[in-house]
């Protein structure tokens, strides 16, 4: 089973961009997206199922805005919409699918970058959301978190800690949190197969260069509970694939 997480930042800009040229190269069986900003009603999926996968989506009410979606060649045994949490539902910040005997949940987290509004709100739903985790790994012990976090977990995960480490997505707190994800049975399946510095999946818009000199974050994720440690099989960043400030990061397991 291959996995991609995906910020696109706007599903119908990354189409203008390639993203369905470089779904006809098969880059995995699944294709998790977050911040769509669209329904599925307004987005041409005909060009998504030409290329062999179907499609499920959960959008915000606010229109333009937030959103998740999973493109998917294997057929889901189940679909499930949101987390019964309703702001966050509202927001259109959740969707899980179960293939076989993993649950596979596709997380949009929030941002806290617009103001302390935001930022509060960010607390409270990474309080939620793990409560809800710790639930549902009672139900579902092999689980599969992908998404945009939104938060750069440790030093090696950005490009300039001392800079931004009083930063939304690099605050002690938000930290904090992963280090309670990390320390209670889950992995991070990039960090299993790469240790080394200078690997992100962000880069900001407003200064074009970043990019290119690679001052970046990492804020995307695909991690695993411990009982899938022995079905990984290979992790990656596409830092090259341009459809987005964000770039597909991957997994690969039996």
């Amino acid at each position: 089973m291959r996995i991609i997480s995906y910020n696109v930042n706007g599903i119908r800009a990354a189409m203008t961009k390639g993203f369905c040229e470089w779904l006809k190269t098969d880059p995995a069986d699944i294709i998790c997206l977050q911040e769509t900003k669209a329904t599925k009603d307004n987005v041409n999926r005909q060009q998504v199922i030409e290329c062999g996968y179907e499609d499920y989506w959960f959008s915000a009410s606010k229109k333009g805005y937030s959103g998740v979606a999973v493109f998917t060649k294997i057929k889901p045994d189940n679909v499930e919409y949101g987390n019964k949490h309703a702001v966050s539902d509202d927001e259109g910040r959740i969707i899980q699918l179960d293939f076989g005997d993993i649950r596979l949940v596709n997380a949009y987290f929030p941002s806290g970058t617009t103001g302390d509004v935001r930022q509060t709100f960010k607390y409270e739903w990474l309080d939620h959301f793990y409560s809800y985790l710790e639930t549902l790994k009672q139900k579902h012990p092999n689980l599969i978190l992908c998404g945009d976090y939104n938060i750069a977990h440790t030093e090696i995960d950005i490009h300039d800690p001392k800079g931004n480490k009083n930063t939304s997505g690099f605050l002690p707190n938000e930290r904090a949190w992963m280090d309670k994800l990390f320390n209670n049975g889950w992995i991070d399946t990039f960090r299993h197969f790469h240790p080394e510095p200078n690997r992100y999946s962000w880069w900001s818009q407003r200064f074009p260069t970043v990019r290119l000199q690679n001052k970046g974050w990492r804020l995307d994720y695909i991690n695993a509970t411990e009982p899938l440690r022995n079905r990984l099989k290979n992790a990656d960043i596409y830092h090259d694939v341009k459809h987005s400030d964000h770039c597909p990061v991957y997994l690969e397991l039996n």
